[in-house]
């Protein structure tokens, strides 16, 4: 099962990306895996790992590439500078790069993402219609605009042509449980196919097992469902 890390052009920039692919020729299904506030860290390489153990090309954008500074290293302070146009633009990037890769069977790509990357998730499928199964593990701010973008994510909400399995934390401040509901509402009124799961007493970034809140219980129930709905949606694998 080989990785490796590809280098994308997005408008005239270079991203790295992580490539983690399973073995043999294919065509496979994929999927891309959207980075936390901390980066294409461990955490993020060893679930793409994971997705190519499970047969799936994973692709990892390092959304931060643009940044230049590198006495910029608060991950916080890297996140605020991530504007929405610009990680459209990224997404499209590493979409065109499945979509043209004869590995990759151009009808079964999925994405998901992580702590920030679960908002961007949510937002690649609301402006790319090649996504057939969408996965935002406690994407917050999903209410609101990042730099220069115009609508929130929730407002694109109509433009998303695929299921969505969602994953919170039931102490999570952002996404909320009111969060959560309202979402669900908007979702439900636009008759969007998705299911939502709450993880007692699981905070955000519970998934992440390099992380100080982990929450093990949460994380493996979360992953197998995750995985279920992938092979459902981009396998053609029957619904469990």
């Amino acid at each position: 099962m080989p990785s490796f890390w590809e280098t994308l052009q997005v408008n005239g920039q270079e991203m790295s990306t992580y490539v983690s692919v399973p073995s043999g020729s294919g065509p496979f299904p994929a999927v891309v895996v959207i980075q936390t506030i901390r980066g294409v860290n461990q955490f993020i390489q060893d679930q793409s790992d994971k997705l190519a153990g499970e047969g799936y090309a994973a692709v990892a954008p390092d959304l931060f590439h643009r940044i230049t500074d590198p006495a910029l290293t608060d991950p916080y302070e890297r996140g605020a500078t991530l504007s929405d146009p610009e990680v459209v633009a990224d997404c499209n990037a590493t979409m065109d790069f499945l979509l043209g890769h004869s590995a990759v069977d151009n009808d079964r790509i999925g994405i998901v993402g992580f702590c920030m990357g679960g908002r961007v998730a949510w937002l690649a499928a609301a402006t790319n219609p090649n996504y057939k199964a969408t996965v935002p593990y406690y994407g917050g701010s999903i209410m609101v605009t990042r730099g220069a973008g115009v609508q929130t994510p929730l407002e694109l909400a109509d433009n998303i042509n695929c299921p969505i399995l969602f994953h919170f934390g039931e102490i999570d401040a952002n996404p909320s449980q009111d969060d959560m509901a309202k979402l669900d509402a908007e979702l439900t009124r636009l008759d969007k196919p998705h299911q939502f799961f709450t993880y007692p007493e699981a905070d955000h970034g519970f998934a992440d097992h390099t992380g100080a809140r982990y929450n093990r219980e949460g994380a493996e129930i979360a992953w197998p469902r995750t995985l279920q709905f992938f092979a459902a949606h981009l396998k053609g694998a029957p619904v469990v």
